[in-house]
């Protein structure tokens, strides 16, 4: 049986991927090291090794495999682009649905407390992935630093509430304010730049926001972080099983019995409603000649100069008011979770956030929501073992980008087209 020169060379490619698999696991996951008094001794794991540089081989194999068909039969394309005609279609049905299950998700039999947390999470990412879709996938900007919004809506949230006791719908716009204004301030020193440059910038200066939150130690209290940020309350209503002298708590003022869950499902769809109003006002403004000029820039700069539109404007609206949505996502993590620090808001969370945007494909909002999805529930399902998360995380970028480079759904409807002038 002859093989012939395409099998060798995708065996050979199969090979080689097998050795960089074994170079780069062999000693970060097969080697792992542990103390016993005061020497150090290192366990191997060959097994692991095995079936990951095993996976790798395979993978490679099948995919070169792909490569040699007349006719490319993309399995996860054919998927995707199906959803996205199916959206282009009946995206209104599809979406009242999702709301639907959304408002109902809460009181599910197998929905606990776990699952309720995951979901804040995804919700809070899919806010923020809107959010960045404005200046990306709208704008056409790339920006690596827009964790730095998010602090800066979760540390003015902190500040205010603690220092003036605030409540958490007062501090709420506030917070989006702040955040905005930073946006602002980011855009004019990149209003020339481009690509890359624009992208070191941003990465720049989210670094920046985060060393001035860890050595700022007389406003934001350094590496310590903030604590006993207020939460917020059902219109005055305190989740709290006793509360103070002339309060009322929810669970008395509903003749309820008193449950930690209450509190979980009202962030829940806070979060919710946060990122609904988030989703609403993109669509909206997509359709105002200043999501239009966005989509301009995004396409070609120098053509939309000279069409008149004012590149300067645009670019400050458009990093004004995705830092804005960003400041809300912030200021509800700092509720959510009581405390912030500056170890929440690393490069990876910028990274993670990117990532939700350009695999679910750039200007895409249904993209971004299963993005989200598929990328925080493989951090979830590898919740117990830790040090695979980002592989795993890693892993599923890989593969989307292999056979969807476009994202998810990257196929999606133009705002605007020529028959709608035609008669």
């Amino acid at each position: 049986m002859k093989i012939s020169a395409e099998i060798k060379t995708i065996i050979k490619d199969s090979l080689f991927t097998g050795l960089i698999s074994l170079a780069l696991f062999g000693p970060i996951v097969g080697l792992k090291t542990s103390s016993k008094g005061e020497g150090l001794f290192v366990t191997p794991h060959v097994s692991i090794v095995v079936l990951l540089v095993a996976a790798c081989i395979v993978g490679r194999f099948l995919i070169g495999l792909n490569s040699l068909r007349k006719k490319e039969i993309n399995l996860i394309g054919n998927i995707t682009s199906t959803i996205s005609n199916y959206m282009d279609n009946k995206g209104k049905h599809v979406a009242i649905t999702g709301v639907l299950f959304a408002i109902v998700f809460p009181f599910l039999p197998f929905t606990d407390r776990y699952v309720l947390d995951v979901s804040i999470m995804i919700l809070t990412y899919i806010m923020l992935g809107w959010g960045l879709n404005i200046v990306v996938g709208l704008a056409g900007l790339l920006d690596l630093g827009y964790v730095a919004f998010y602090a800066v809506g979760a540390y003015s949230y902190a500040l205010i509430a603690t220092t003036f006791g605030w409540s958490f719908w007062v501090c709420l716009p506030l917070a989006g304010l702040f955040a905005g204004f930073f946006g602002i301030l980011l855009g004019f020193p990149v209003l020339r730049l481009r690509g890359d440059y624009l992208a070191i910038v941003t990465l720049g200066f989210g670094e920046i926001v985060r060393i001035i939150l860890i050595n700022w130690y007389e406003v934001t209290n350094g590496p310590d972080g903030i604590t006993g940020i207020p939460r917020p309350s059902f219109f005055g209503l305190e989740f709290k099983k006793f509360p103070d002298e002339g309060e009322t708590s929810f669970h008395t003022f509903f003749n309820l019995e008193y449950s930690t869950m209450h509190r979980i499902i009202f962030l829940y769809y806070l979060i919710l409603v946060l990122a609904l109003i988030t989703n609403y006002f993109t669509l909206k403004i997509r359709k105002l000649p200043v999501g239009r000029a966005w989509e301009a820039l995004r396409e070609d700069e120098i053509a939309c100069k000279s069409l008149g539109v004012n590149p300067t404007n645009t670019k400050l609206t458009a990093f004004a008011i995705g830092a804005t949505f960003g400041g809300f996502a912030g200021a509800f993590f700092a509720t959510r979770q009581a405390f912030v620090s500056p170890e929440s808001f690393t490069f990876i969370e910028s990274a993670i956030i990117v990532a939700i945007v350009v695999l679910g494909g750039m200007g895409s909002q249904t993209g971004v929501v299963l993005a989200a999805i598929f990328l925080i529930g493989i951090t979830e399902v590898f919740r117990d073992l830790e040090q695979y998360r980002m592989i795993a995380f890693g892993g599923a970028m890989v593969l989307i980008m292999i056979f969807k480079p476009k994202g998810i759904l990257a196929n999606r409807k133009p705002t605007i087209t020529l028959k709608d002038y035609i008669k």
